[in-house]
């Protein structure tokens, strides 16, 4: 498994923490993956890592509490894909081996199916998802289920099947990619050595998988995108083991877990899930897709919609949040808004490194890193993006992203004069 990236394109979500270590639908990501690799009769792991390593490792640890044996490679730099498998040479062994990108969210069923599409007559499989628009993606050809080769980012904006991230590897594939060049961008990567073992005979059978059940997280929505997609395929029944005030409506399936606190006249709209050590209410309501993580505090008649509020985060009496990720011990005040539709009902734009680009969404909000703060009834506008340890203070209607440790605050001029 790769998890050595950086995740740039995820910040503010990212400047304290691996994309891979991203909270979604009850777990971080990269631990769904992994249980989706041991459903599929994968026990050995190899992770290789780089970027706040530490963090990946002492999450994880040697795999036990999930029923796997991990190791942990360090690629020592962002030298590329085909540099990662490189690292895993000595791990397989002369076995035919799986190979997953962590930044991935994928239906639980999906690696079982790559694996059981891999036959003693291939080289290899590749799973190739099917999008709407291909553009920023490697896109496939094939024939006869075979595939012909990968064609990066052909940026035309219209369907095709894309590369997956999801592969089946004979041991051969080693000696393709130990004399992979380095692209345009000083990296070895793995879709170069894909065309040149297939360019030599390499025999890459093509698994098709529909879109809805894969999410390349690379961009702040592909995280709520996860949330989403992830608590549908696990989310299958209610666990509701926390304090229930016998006022409060769950409707839906809802994890409540132990030691969290539900009180009086809260509605619950599922799937929802709660951890241990959260308190919502009174009188709130949560709707589809909200995940809280452990110790979050919801106040007094908030509303919540399809968000994730990461841990220990704190959301003030009267305020909205959705279709948007709090950061760790965000703190907002009361009557604090996240708009989530544009005035002219267009898809929402958000700055990407240094790009504005579409989300393709209708419905977005904002995105808090670690420790921000609002004052009282702040506005954020559709596709804001907040830095960690900035301030905002009352009354700003944010229309504009905010670096790191910034203060903002607005300028009013009151006037005040004798009454007639």
């Amino acid at each position: 498994m790769f998890a050595a990236g950086k995740g740039v394109r995820l910040e503010p979500l990212t400047s304290r923490r691996p994309k891979h270590l991203l909270p979604v639908a009850g777990a971080p990501l990269i631990e769904h993956t992994l249980r989706s690799l041991k459903s599929a009769g994968v026990i050995d792991v190899l992770i290789v890592v780089h970027h706040m390593k530490e963090q990946i490792q002492s999450c994880l640890g040697n795999g036990s509490r999930l029923g796997l044996r991990l190791e942990y490679a360090d690629q020592g730099g962002v030298f590329g894909t085909a540099d990662a498998l490189s690292l895993g040479r000595g791990f397989v062994g002369n076995d035919p081996f799986l190979v997953v990108y962590g930044d991935l969210a994928l239906h639980p069923s999906v690696a079982k199916e790559v694996v059981g599409a891999f036959k003693p007559k291939l080289d290899g499989v590749i799973a190739g998802v099917d999008l709407p628009d291909s553009s920023e993606y490697g896109v496939m050809e094939v024939e006869r289920g075979r595939l012909k080769r990968v064609v990066e980012k052909p940026r035309r904006g219209s369907a095709g099947t894309i590369n997956g991230g999801i592969y089946v590897f004979k041991p051969e594939i080693f000696e393709f990619a130990a004399k992979t060049p380095k692209s345009e961008r000083g990296e070895r990567e793995l879709t170069t050595t894909v065309n040149m073992a297939v360019g030599e005979g390499f025999r890459m059978g093509v698994l098709n998988v529909k879109g809805e059940m894969w999410v390349d997280v690379g961009r702040p929505w592909n995280v709520l995108d996860a949330n989403k997609m992830l608590m549908d395929a696990n989310l299958t029944e209610s666990s509701l083991e926390g304090s229930i005030d016998k006022s409060a409506r769950i409707h839906g399936k809802a994890v409540v877990e132990k030691g969290a606190k539900v009180l009086s006249g809260v509605f619950i709209e599922g799937p929802v899930w709660i951890s241990a050590g959260c308190t919502v209410g009174p009188n709130c309501y949560l709707r589809p897709y909200t995940y809280l993580c452990e110790g979050v505090r919801v106040g007094n008649a908030c509303e919540i919609k399809g968000s994730i509020l990461m841990e220990g985060s704190h959301v003030g009496h009267l305020s909205y949040i959705g279709d948007s990720v709090l950061g760790v011990k965000t703190n907002l005040g009361a009557g604090t808004i996240t708009a989530n539709l544009r005035f002219d009902d267009q898809p929402v734009l958000m700055r990407v490194k240094d790009e504005t680009v579409s989300s393709g969404r209708r419905k977005l909000g904002a995105f808090l890193g670690d420790e921000v703060k609002t004052g009282i009834n702040v506005s954020l506008f559709p596709g804001v993006k907040v830095g960690s340890e900035s301030w905002i203070g009352p009354h700003v209607a944010l229309h504009t992203d905010v670096p790191p440790r910034m203060l903002v605050t607005a300028k009013f001029e009151l006037e005040m004069r004798q009454r007639r």
